[in-house]
């Protein structure tokens, strides 16, 4: 019998900081700082966003906001909530409120290896536009560009 989770999604508070920071520095290379966290939450173009499963933070993901153009900084879900459909449900929303707020189009990069999550931003209307070599450290490798132009898919 699969297990019910309650997943809410909600903007990022100060709260939330340090336990979202451990989650960064468990998953990436080359982690955000909680002082990156609080930097962003200090600008009014950053949206962050942070997904809570029975009550506990389990991911976060954000945009950085110029000219209508949003660049996907992050995306992370903690190890133990993986396949799941948190990243996804998570990117969705960031998106509806993007598009809310006049954001018409959205870009990110993505390790070219990273298979899984270029198949959570295909579902949510990506494209790939291109390939910045060498984008990666820790380990080095190319970044895949992708671009969200229009309404997001239902």
């Amino acid at each position: 019998m699969e297990r019910k989770i309650d997943v809410r999604i909600r903007e990022l508070e100060e709260k939330d900081i340090e336990e979202l920071a451990g989650i960064e520095s468990e998953a990436f290379s080359m982690p955000w700082s909680k002082h990156d966290f609080e930097e962003l939450l200090r600008q009014p173009y950053c949206r962050y966003l942070v997904a809570l499963v029975n009550g506990r933070i389990a991911g976060g993901c954000g945009y950085t906001e110029s000219l209508g153009e949003a660049t996907i900084d992050n995306v992370v879900v903690a190890e133990a909530y993986r396949g799941m459909g948190i990243a996804q449900a998570m990117l969705r929303e960031l998106i509806l409120r993007g598009e809310s707020e006049g954001v018409g189009a959205f870009t990110l990069e993505v390790r070219v290896s990273n298979t899984i999550a270029i198949h959570i931003y295909e579902k949510n209307g990506f494209k790939s536009e291109g390939i910045r070599p060498g984008f990666y450290e820790k380990p080095r490798e190319d970044a895949m560009i992708m671009w969200r132009r229009g309404t997001i898919v239902q």
